[in-house]
């Protein structure tokens, strides 16, 4: 067994109406009902979308990389 890791990297947006940190807790929530081993994320922009002269909605865009499992 070796000590090294080999990872799968994903991009993703998390949208949030609330804020960035919860745009990128929901899409790593989100990512981690269908995929498995999780083992970090990248905030590669943040954008949003502006209604009447306010922030209406956070958009993160994210690299997540999740870690390849051994082989048999």
């Amino acid at each position: 067994m070796s000590n090294s890791h080999v990872y799968k990297q994903i991009e993703l947006v998390g949208s949030s109406t609330k804020s960035s940190d919860d745009a990128i807790v929901q899409a790593i929530a989100r990512a981690s009902d269908t995929l498995r081993n999780l083992d970090w994320f990248e905030v590669t922009e943040v954008r949003g979308h502006i209604k009447n002269g306010k922030v209406a909605h956070w958009q993160v865009g994210l690299k997540i990389g999740m870690r390849l499992e051994e082989g048999d």
